[in-house]
């Protein structure tokens, strides 16, 4: 090799480099001023609103890890490239997801620093030498031919069978090795995650400094004429500004450096290798003290604006929609013309090729998480070892992190590489890896969720009764299954909302930029000059493009879901605002009656797991299992859903029993009270209900006959408190159709279902008399469904009456209310819907 291909930057060529380094900051630095300012009034408003834009989720959400977690470590061969040789090294990753090689595991165990590490954003995991030589030699555009004998060699010589590559596109490579293929693919698989994490895991946070960057990234590409995504958004802020720095810069590098370098081709091509990753070095520093510099700045200004902003904000609003009613009727009908000719036909087909591979890794990660919780039921079966069920439970809670288990999930979703190929054509999208890598962060996600959500409904160490281990279990787990059915339908119509606007708005983006871009100026009259800073044309025109877009991918989305396709749930359930796996949620409360049996899924529902049908009653979990209070606030004991019976004559204050009811359900059912038992039997509805029914009028004849000989001895307080007691509550057999008793309510209620022929305004009537009657010898069917009907459609409370449930997920289709739905907040690099 020849000196020149080893000799680091000169000093004339480190001069040019922070040259154009300075130029793209101070060319980047009017865009992030404009953009924060926006971003922090947004802030505010949304502060003052006290907005809550995220939706509602069924699994409960695992808390973050304690940060230096390990999740990988072993020793391995680590190529050293100083050396030109192999080594051991000892590797450790941690829930940073950045990769640290240190000598021996004895220097790792002595707290001493590694000798490299490395911050996988932007990499590519590579198990094939063949692999890796065709990435690599894409960017090494060697401008001397090089012979077939050289095209042939060896880049690193590898030392065993299993190679893992690690290609970065400004840093050095990394490469291991493996002397089987089962420690080469629980590495590779580590690596991949690490580099998901590494790339979206800055772009997910929801602070405005963040949003403001990358909207402001965003505007400088554009202005260069760059729409849409752009691969090298991956990593933190100074990472991706560096990367933007280096897009401009490596070409001119390239002409300068490359025909001058001497030697043997793959010579050339390390130290080629070696260049870029002085240069970005270079680059970063530089970015890095810009970048701060830049932040404070516009920190300092953000505080100049808070007390126009605080003060301001109704005039600030009404500034800027009338800005937007006056862009949108220019803008709104060559949007419109657009959308209809080039975007709104692809729609559908698009979203089809979406929903196969997303769809079927969800359901990949619920079969995995079925599948372990069934083993730790067989396992328990056999060895009724309560210390071995608790290490298999501890095992269960790192099942989200093992990335070998995992990884069959996450291929699922690898088939949208060559599902959108055609997308590259019509939409020029070139850069589909953002999807999917998001996509798989979410399932990784969910299953974290899941397992959690298991783990605060079930405790091993709570379990009195040995005998009933499994079966609870079992209980728990097709609870859980039903929560992350209805979760896995809420993120995938994100996912395929969020993508659908990336892939599509770009083509609106470019086509109109050459007619109405041009006249945006004009609309700035139209701001007060106090608001210039808070309020930016660019920014309102890219909403109601953005708006155009969204609507049109949630018409689809819902189409889709109507049709029950791959298992998506309609937006009309109502269903409560909080997760509704608190740990209150199983526990029985003293005295009352046990969980009244849960409504028969929906058909979506039941394609999703052949036991689905076993998990329809709500979970009964006796006395024995102490569980933990909800530590957030006093919720009902389950907040799923209930079908309230009005039992007081004052509406307003709304005292009912509440009857629970299946979660993930949609439909009313009559026959909410059928037992467990009877269902297994196979016996009728109305055989189960007339059953239920008798077995209650045995139970509340006998409390009837008590009453009659205490008001018989005269214990007049001794009624008056069988109906105010707010300890006693009625004893309803196990599978009956129950109650639950409030302290106001007991009176009503006691009366009402004592009496049995009264109405309800009479029953309401008769509570100052407080004089029970016997109950009917029988009751009818009819009576039976037509009263269990009037329950269902009574409105559901959760743990507060006075709280209406929310309404369903998913109804961000409101013009620039940015509830939820806006794509910045889930880390694409797009404009986020705004008010």
């Amino acid at each position: 090799m020849g000196a020149s291909a080893s000799a680091p930057l000169d000093d004339g060529k480190c001069a040019y480099i922070r040259g154009k380094t300075e130029a793209t900051i101070k060319n980047f630095s009017p865009h992030y001023r404009r953009q924060y300012a926006v971003a922090f009034c947004r802030h505010v408003q949304e502060e003052l609103e006290q907005h809550r834009h995220s939706q509602s989720r069924f699994l409960k959400t695992r808390p973050p890890g304690e940060a230096g977690t390990v999740l990988y470590e072993a020793e391995l061969l680590h190529f050293a490239e100083d050396l030109k040789k192999w080594k051991d090294r000892y590797v450790v990753i941690k829930n940073d997801y950045t990769v640290d090689c240190f000598e021996t595991k004895e220097a790792y165990q002595k707290g001493a620093s590694p000798k490299y590490h490395i911050l996988p954003a932007g990499g590519k995991v590579l198990t094939s030498e063949e692999d890796y030589n065709l990435l690599s030699d894409k960017h090494f555009p060697d401008p001397v031919g090089s012979s077939e004998k050289e095209a042939a060699a060896a880049f690193v010589p590898l030392p065993k069978e299993f190679p893992v590559y690690l290609w970065q596109p400004f840093s050095r490579h990394s490469y291991y090795c493996f002397p089987e293929p089962a420690a080469q693919r629980c590495f590779s698989a580590v690596l991949g995650d690490c580099v998901r994490h590494s790339n979206h895991d800055f772009l997910k946070q929801t602070t405005y400094e963040v949003e403001a960057f990358l909207e402001a990234i965003q505007f400088f590409r554009q202005e260069k004429g760059h729409y849409g995504t752009w691969e090298m958004i991956t990593g933190n802020e100074k990472e991706i500004l560096s990367n933007l720095v280096m897009e401009e810069l490596l070409p001119n590098l390239q002409t300068m450096i490359l025909p001058k370098m001497k030697g043997k081709r793959n010579d050339r091509k390390r130290a080629w290798f070696g260049i870029v990753e002085e240069t970005y070095g270079l680059v970063q520093q530089q970015v890095a003290e810009g970048l701060s510099t830049l932040k404070e700045e516009c920190r300092e200004f953000a505080k100049t604006l808070e007390g126009t902003i605080r003060s301001d904000m109704d005039q600030i609003l009404n500034s800027k929609n009338f800005l937007a009613g006056k862009i949108k009727a220019s803008v709104s009908e060559p949007a419109q013309k657009c959308c209809t000719e080039n975007i709104q036909p692809f729609l559908t087909s698009i979203l089809e090729e979406l929903m196969g591979p997303v769809s079927s890794g969800f359901m990949e990660v619920r079969s995995l998480f079925d599948k372990e919780v069934n083993e730790i039921i067989q396992d328990f079966q056999k060895t009724s070892d309560m210390t071995r069920l608790k290490e298999n439970m501890d095992q269960l809670m790192t099942l989200p992190f093992n990335s070998v288990k995992m990884e069959p999930c996450y291929l699922k979703v690898n088939l949208l590489h060559e599902l959108l190929q055609d997308l590259k054509n019509r939409f020029k999208v070139y850069h589909i890896d953002f999807v999917i890598q998001r996509t798989q962060n979410f399932m990784q996600e969910l299953m974290e969720n899941a397992v959690y959500t298991f783990e605060q409904l079930f405790s091993p160490s709570h379990q009195a009764d040995s005998a009933k281990v499994a079966t609870t279990i079992e209980k728990v787990k097709l609870r859980v299954l039903k929560q992350y059915d209805y979760d896995s339908s809420t993120i995938r119509k994100k996912i395929f909302q969020e993508a659908l606007v990336q892939i599509t708005l770009p083509t609106m983006q470019k086509t109109l930029a050459s007619t109405c871009k041009p006249e945006l100026q004009r609309y700035e009259q139209y701001i007060f000059a106090d608001y210039t800073s808070v309020i930016q044309v660019e920014n309102v025109y890219e909403e109601i493009l953005y708006q155009t877009l969204l609507e049109e991918a949630l018409k689809v989305i819902k189409e889709a879901a109507i049709l029950k396709k791959h298992n998506l749930f309609e937006d009309n359930l109502n269903v409560p605002c909080e997760s509704v796996s608190s740990l209150t949620e199983l526990r029985t409360p003293v005295g009352s009656a046990q969980g009244t049996p849960a409504k028969v899924p929906t058909a979506a529902r039941a394609e999703g797991s052949d036991t689905e049908s076993h998990g329809d009653e709500t979970l009964v979990v006796t006395g024995k299992i102490v569980w933990e209070k909800d530590a957030d606030e006093g919720k009902s004991p389950d907040k799923e859903a209930g079908a309230s019976v009005s039992a007081a004559g004052d509406q307003a204050s709304r005292r009912e029993a509440v009857a629970v009811t299946d979660i993930g359900d949609k439909q009313e059912s009559p026959l909410a009270g059928c037992t467990k038992q009877g269902v297994a039997e196979g016996k009728s509805a109305l055989e189960i209900e007339s059953e239920c029914v008798a077995s209650a009028e045995r139970e509340l004849k006998a409390q009837q006959e008590a009453v009659e000989e205490k008001v018989a001895s005269g214990t007049d307080a001794a009624v008056k408190n069988f109906g105010a007691s707010p300890k006693k509550e009625l004893k309803v057999p196990e599978g009956a159709a129950e109650e639950e008793v409030t302290s106001e309510s007991q009176t009503v209620t006691a009366v009402a279902s004592v009496s049995g022929t009264e109405k309800a305004s009479t029953a309401q009537e008769k509570v100052s008399e407080m004089k029970p009657t016997s109950p009917p010898e029988s009751v009818t069917d009819t009576e039976i469904l037509g009263s269990t009907e009037k329950k269902s459609k009574l409105p559901s409370q959760t743990g507060n009456r006075n709280k209406l449930p929310l309404a369903a997920h998913g109804r961000g289709s409101g013009a620039l209310t940015g509830a939820g739905w806006g794509v910045a907040s889930m880390g694409f690099p797009l404009l986020k819907a705004r008010r």
